[in-house]
């Protein structure tokens, strides 16, 4: 078998170099393929270093993308082509001196060796334009998605005008809603105040009111149109310096300065549609952002592809496929043996690609009780950014498929935040409970993010209460949070009533501004009601009892007022969690 090999190998090849030796107009021919090879490579280049300036390559990246693969192999595909058929019209072969193989003349050999090149050509093309296809139909489901995002928000923050209500008219109900009377429904559907009031109000149910008729034929194609105006608007400010840090952009540059639309959209996403400030950023973070942006399993596609060209090809030639192997098998072993934990690494993270185990920006925790961000995942390792900045872990790729990992972000919208204080021994629990109910009623509704949204995830959103749209507190809730916030009067300590007050929060990293807030307005209202925190140690009256709870006494009216208003929650009857 290996002798068959090397027969076929050597005959082969020394046939072809006695070939081309054998004529001066086929190494001519031969010359000039090389040279048209290497004048298209360098045009390629330049063509798409300058197209990449244009915007046109931002607007539309993918058209972009397609036609810069698509030009090598169409060139390449025309000088093969050209080549081959000024051999085969000009006979330069002497087909009575040489021949090459039984079944093919010298002619038909070379033809052979020429339309090898093609197809090789071809399945590299191919192997790239696919996954640009792909990209492409993964960006317009998220463009869907970004569009339904929008429809739930009425509207971003950066639209052109009352962009949502150009495309939707709403419809008030035909039914007395719940909560209104039939005087105030019908008062409310007289003016645009009321039926802005309307379509903004939802009831103690969180039922939304009326529903939304199209103004227009298409309203998807509409949002997308405005979108890619904001986008322009965006391009246009940053090439000219019309933005706030007075910059002119140049597009093209290395490192990229300006976003593309994909990236400029996933930019949005992860900002929670917050508009963009064009020249905000240094020189470079624009290509830094494109490389963190989530990567899929499918870039392994291209390598794949061509692979099964080139196996084609060699199927073709008559190689047996079987011998093939066999030669190449311990190369293979030895290869996969020194890349082992390379390879590990690499398919790992296609199955954390594919399984969706984490994505960048989930909050994680490691085995090794590591808190943090997932700040970029890659083919070799895996970045984890502490919660507070302070550090940077790098891990293998292959031991975090393995490991045990704690995903804080995954499918969860809902976290608790607790705060424990312990109060004095003087105060009356349901009082001091009453109170607590107050401090979380109060933290559902004051403690907002830096955009003006609130933390806390609840029932209805108190903005709906001032005629204001919702800010997304009161979306995609699965459980029920009705009951927040609640409140437990938890043991009998050595010095203290030990109670703990518990609202939820839209995520991981919430619930630190809010428990921090919830005991600044907690410190205001024990305050206020004299409330007593104890020192940790155990105190002996001799006679001060008396006076204390004469100076407790004095306010005691006013706690029974915030029990009678906010209630004790469900100190009473709670069951043990």
């Amino acid at each position: 078998m290996v002798e068959e090999l090397s027969e076929f190998s050597a005959g082969q090849f020394e046939t072809v170099s006695q070939l081309i030796a054998s004529s001066v107009s086929l190494q001519m021919a031969l010359a000039v393929l090389v040279i048209g090879l290497i004048i298209i490579v360098t045009v390629y280049r330049k063509f798409s270093s300058w197209i990449q300036t244009q915007k046109f390559s931002y607007t539309r990246p993918h058209i972009s993308r397609f036609a810069r693969t698509a030009m090598l192999a169409f060139f390449a595909i025309g000088l093969v082509s050209s080549v081959n058929a000024y051999i085969q019209a000009f006979e330069l072969f002497d087909e009575q001196d040489i021949t090459l193989t039984d079944e093919l003349s010298p002619s038909q050999t070379f033809a052979k060796i020429l339309n090898t090149i093609n197809i090789l050509v071809i399945g590299y093309t191919i192997s790239h334009l696919i996954p640009i296809a792909l990209n492409k139909r993964e960006k317009t489901i998220l463009e869907r998605e970004d569009f339904e995002s929008w429809k739930e928000l009425k509207g971003f923050k950066d639209d052109d005008g009352d962009l949502f209500h150009k495309i939707f008219k709403w419809v008030p109900p035909k039914m007395l809603p719940e909560d209104l009377t039939k005087e105030e429904f019908e008062k409310n559907l007289q003016t645009k105040e009321g039926l802005n009031f309307l379509e903004n109000y939802r009831t103690s149910k969180n039922v939304a009111l009326g529903s939304y008729e199209k103004l227009v034929t298409d309203p998807f194609e509409e949002w997308k149109k405005a979108v890619r105006k904001k986008y322009e608007k965006y391009f246009d400010d940053c090439i000219s310096g019309n933005n706030q840090m007075g910059r002119k952009l140049v597009p093209g540059t290395k490192p990229q300065e300006i976003y593309p639309i994909d990236i400029w959209r996933e930019v949005k996403r992860q900002r929670e549609y917050e508009p963009i400030i064009p020249a905000s950023k240094p020189s470079g973070h624009a290509k830094l952002q494109k490389e963190r942006v989530p990567k899929s399993a499918k870039q392994i596609l291209p390598i794949g592809i061509f692979v099964a060209t080139v196996i084609g090809v060699v199927a073709w030639w008559g190689v047996d496929l079987f011998i093939l192997a066999t030669a190449t098998g311990g190369m293979a072993l030895g290869v996969g043996l020194a890349l082992k934990e390379t390879l590990e690494n690499y398919f790992a993270y296609i199955l954390i690609r594919k399984d969706k185990i984490f994505a960048e920006g989930d909050r994680v925790q490691l085995e090794s009780g590591y808190n943090g961000l997932v700040h970029r995942i890659t083919p070799r390792v895996t970045y984890v950014r502490h919660g507070l900045n302070e550090s940077l872990a790098i891990i293998p790729t292959r031991q975090l498929v393995s490991a045990e990992i704690i995903n804080f972000t995954k499918e969860i919208k809902l976290v608790p935040a607790i705060v424990y204080v312990g109060v004095s021994y003087l105060n009356d629990p349901k009082q001091v409970s009453a109170i607590l109910v107050k401090v979380g009623k109060r933290a559902l509704i004051e403690v907002k993010d830096s955009a003006g949204h609130h933390i806390a995830r609840q029932v209805r959103c108190p903005y709906l209460d001032e005629n204001k749209p919702s800010c997304g507190c009161d979306k995609d809730i699965h459980v029920d949070v009705s009951s927040q916030p609640t409140v437990r009067f938890n043991k009998f300590n050595d010095s203290a009533l030990d109670f703990l007050v518990l609202v939820y929060v839209r995520d991981y990293g919430s619930q630190f501004k809010m428990k921090s807030d919830m005991r600044v307005i907690m410190y205001e209202e024990f305050k206020k009601y004299d409330i007593r925190v104890p020192w940790p140690i155990r105190t002996v009256y001799q006679g001060d009892e008396k006076r204390e709870a004469q100076e407790i006494a004095e306010r005691e009216d006013k706690r029974k007022q915030v029990v009678d208003e906010f209630g004790i929650g469900d100190v009473a009857s709670a069951e043990e969690d």
